[in-house]
């Protein structure tokens, strides 16, 4: 079972949260400012924050920016994640993982479905590994950024979350672009 190890430090993690909305301002962004509220409770650094549009060109663009940057180790968008037409924020960030995280769907849904039943089959939230940099995507509404962060990406960027997290693994996400140098 998991545990938090008070021996280990907190090690704060830069957090970049991105909300993708044809229909939102950053001011009515209530699942962004939801993140940025709990990245900063935790104790992490809010490293940006933006709203575009839902455009595939205009997501890839900033989501491969931000994990090109060395103080953004995470990266979290939410919204874009159904199945209507404007909905296309895997399609945007998917092609830029080097890595996926499929255990990140799996585990998202399954705490969803006890939240909001068979409903939960209308998003395509995803993860992935981009730059060395972790990439979330997550539903845009609040609930659903409450519980992937609370229940899953709070603990896994925790340093001290037992018998591990992504924290520890940071350092060790590029080791396969420093093979050929």
């Amino acid at each position: 079972m998991s545990r938090i190890d008070e021996n280990r430090p907190f090690i704060p993690v830069g957090i970049a949260v991105l909300t993708v909305s044809d229909t939102r301002t950053l001011e009515e962004d209530r699942s962004g400012q939801t993140l940025a509220d709990r990245i900063a409770e935790a104790g992490h650094r809010l490293a940006a924050r933006e709203l575009v549009a839902d455009d595939v060109t205009a997501i890839r663009n900033l989501v491969q920016r931000w994990s090109e940057d060395a103080a953004i180790d995470v990266i979290i968008t939410t919204g874009g994640t159904g199945f209507t037409g404007r909905d296309v924020t895997p399609e945007a960030v998917e092609p830029l993982f080097e890595k996926r995280m499929d255990g990140f769907s799996e585990v998202f849904h399954r705490i969803s479905y006890d939240k909001i039943g068979t409903s939960t089959i209308q998003s395509r939230a995803t993860a992935g590994v981009v730059n060395a940099t972790f990439v979330f995507v997550l539903p845009g509404s609040p609930g659903a950024c409450r519980d992937g962060w609370d229940h899953i990406l709070r603990p896994q960027l925790d340093y001290r979350h037992m018998p591990c997290n992504f924290v520890e693994i940071m350092p060790r996400l590029d080791e396969h672009l420093k093979r050929g140098a």
